[in-house]
């Protein structure tokens, strides 16, 4: 019973994740005008991964102190425009140090 019980899971994650995926495409079939939904979709995976990754460079050390001090000097390198290695690089020493 448990094991059918996994696969109906498994099977409705995968319409689920399936529908998110194919639901766009079916919908919209040219070239989006409208700037607003243009701009949003364009920094959607952005903020998806700022979501996913400040509170883990925060909470990553064992005080919040070294990864928050760590997010400003890697913050301050991007606004140099220096690139993702470099500022991961940065933002990691930083840390390594202060711990």
């Amino acid at each position: 019973m448990e094991q059918h019980r996994l696969l109906i899971y498994i099977l409705l994650a995968i319409v689920v994740t399936n529908l998110i995926r194919v639901t766009p495409m079916v919908l919209i079939k040219g070239e989006i005008q409208n700037r607003f939904i243009r701009s949003f979709l364009y920094y959607v995976p952005y903020v998806t991964l700022a979501v996913m990754t400040f509170p883990d460079m925060i909470l990553a050390t064992p005080t919040p102190l070294p990864g928050i001090i760590a997010l400003i000097a890697g913050l301050v390198a991007a606004w140099f425009r220096l690139g993702l290695l470099p500022v991961a690089a940065i933002c990691c020493f930083i840390a390594y140090l202060l711990i």
